[in-house]
């Protein structure tokens, strides 16, 4: 189960040509620069879509993790202040196993911004270290709708499988999260323990 929670910048002609091709790279360098400056900035969701394009590609675990980082760092940002404090104040009474206050702050978020996948995901979190693991999967359930690809949230729903020692069930979510983030140990480990164990049960 700790497995499971663990599941987050290169004189003279010669000096003409020499001054004359530099010149002519700072020119090509400044076309270039003009060019991208007028292609428009990814939108949050292209930016999403291309970060789990490569998390998928990749197979060096490092570097899969640096990506994962990149796209929780993406599913923080709510767009509002006040959802922003409201899950700061959340992820601060957690550790200090105020898990009531960490639900009023985030009832709150899940109010006023329903489609914030991760205020769902962190509400879930909690009811899950509270071992309320039915509002925890209820919680689950409405962020994969918001977003299909939270392997955050799959991890969840593997360990409340687990919980309830529903091995086929955690086996597929972990599955799940591997199609995702195939370079994820943890999943790995526990899609290897768990078919080991089905198959010690005939299944």
């Amino acid at each position: 189960m700790r497995r499971v929670l663990a599941c987050l910048v290169s004189a003279g002609l010669l000096g003409a040509g020499l001054s004359a091709g530099m010149g002519t790279a700072f020119a090509q360098k400044t076309g270039e620069g003009a060019q991208e400056a007028s292609r428009p900035a990814e939108t949050a969701k292209e930016r999403l879509d291309r970060l789990f394009s490569e998390l998928k590609r990749e197979r060096n675990e490092q570097a899969a993790s640096r990506i994962a980082d990149a796209i929780r760092a993406e599913w923080q940002r709510s767009g509002s202040a006040t959802i922003d404090l409201l899950m700061q104040r959340a992820a601060s009474a957690m550790p200090a196993r105020k898990y009531d206050a960490a639900l009023d702050f985030l009832d709150e978020v899940t109010v006023l911004a329903p489609s914030f996948a991760e205020g769902w995901n962190r509400r879930a979190t909690v009811h899950y270290l509270k071992r309320d693991y039915g509002r925890s999967m209820t919680d689950i359930e409405r962020t994969l709708r918001l977003e299909p690809r939270h392997f955050g949230a799959l991890s969840g729903m593997a360990a409340i499988f687990k919980a309830y020692d529903n091995k086929q069930a955690a086996l597929n979510a972990f599955e799940r999260v591997l199609d995702i983030y195939p370079m994820l140990r943890s999943a790995q480990q526990e899609v290897s323990d768990l078919a080991d164990a089905l198959a010690g049960q005939g299944i």
